[in-house]
Order: structure tokens, then C-alpha cells, then sequence
């Protein structure tokens, strides 16, 4: 039962529409703030002012063929933003970071991947050199209906008589919702323990 919910979004249009579509569905007070998770100093600016308990760091590229043509953009706002997010987390006394990271963080091959994992291990090298924010990192992949769910690229294949294009003919893959996602990530911030 959060008093405020801080939004902060580098796109206007996705924070327009994420401000529009929580203000129809709870009653709590919402603040949208347009900036990128490179501004350090705004970011704690916005987190000292409003006195923020609970970060969840969603930013991130995550279409692996885009961050592979833009590398350095990648790592920029998938590794720096993480560390300029957590650094400003921490400086403001923040009780709570959970990074959304991918499993494409595992073994990565590529460089979406390995900017994750770049994050992943700041935030553990940040969890055992500090104790007063608990820092934790949840990863995932194939949210339906998220941004950069492989679905609507299944969808055209389809739509065009096929095939649908998976890494290996071996491959299993597996989906969640939305809601179970969301889930899973307030649960790594309620549970997690020590980093």
C-alpha cells in the first residue's frame, strides 16, 4: 500500500501512458518524471525529494539485434544506468534496489546479454561493500505483452504462413504474464536477505 508512486521514464509517450493507465486503476498518488537513468544527479534529486523506499530499476535496451547494432548505447544505459541508479539508491538511503535483469545475463552472447550481466555484477559488488540498502536482482525472459516480448514477432511470422524463428529446433520456451512477472519482482524485493 505505497503512499506514492515515483515514475521515472526516458519516453515521453510510454510515460504518458503508463501515468494515464495507473491513474484509472489505483487511487494512489502518482508523480511522472521524464529523464534517463545517465542524469545521476537527478536521479538523486528525485529520490531524496520524494523520499523514495523502493527502487525497481526496469530501464534497459533489451531488442538484442538493435543493442548489437548500437553496442556502445547498450552498455551505456543497460551497465552505467544500473550504476548510476544504484549509486544514487544508495547515496539516498534507498531500503530497497531490485534490478530487472534477463536470462540472457547467463553465459551471455551478446552484447544485451553481457551489458546485464555488467549490471548484475555491480549491484553484487554494491550489495557486499554497503549495508543499508538491500540489493537484489531478478531475471527473466519472454514476458507476454511486455516491451521486447518475442510474441509479435511470432505473430507477423505467422501471419505471413510461418516459420516461426526460435534459436534451436531444441528449444523450449516459456512465457509468463505480465501479472506473474510484476509479481516476481516485488517478491525479490520483499525476500531478498543480504544481497
Amino acid at each position: 500500500q505505497p503512499q506514492k508512486l515515483v515514475i521515472y521514464e526516458l519516453t515521453e509517450f510510454a510515460l504518458y501512458s503508463i501515468d494515464k493507465e495507473l491513474r484509472l486503476a489505483s487511487n494512489v498518488e502518482i508523480i511522472p518524471i521524464l529523464g534517463t537513468v545517465l542524469d545521476q544527479a537527478k536521479l538523486e534529486r528525485i529520490i531524496e525529494q520524494y523520499a523514495v523506499q523502493t527502487v525497481y530499476h526496469a530501464a534497459a535496451y533489451k531488442h538484442v539485434p538493435l543493442v548489437e547494432c548500437n553496442p556502445i548505447a547498450g552498455l551505456k544505459n543497460n551497465a552505467i544506468g544500473t550504476a548510476f541508479s544504484l549509486n544514487a539508491a544508495v547515496k539516498n538511503g534507498v531500503e530497497t534496489f531490485v534490478l530487472i535483469s534477463t536470462d540472457k545475463a547467463v553465459r551471455p552472447t551478446n552484447v544485451m546479454g553481457a551489458s546485464k550481466r555488467m549490471a548484475e555484477l555491480y549491484c553484487q559488488a554494491m550489495a557486499e561493500a554497503q549495508d543499508q540498502t538491500q540489493i537484489s536482482i531478478v531475471r527473466f525472459g519472454n514476458v507476454l505483452g511486455s516491451s521486447g516480448s518475442v510474441v509479435p514477432l511470432f505473430k507477423q511470422q505467422i501471419a505471413k504462413g510461418g516459420p516461426i524463428t526460435v534459436t534451436h529446433p531444441d528449444v523450449t520456451r516459456f512465457f509468463m504474464t505480465i501479472p506473474e512477472a510484476s509479481q516476481l519482482v516485488i517478491q525479490a524485493g520483499a525476500l531478498g536477505h543480504g544481497g
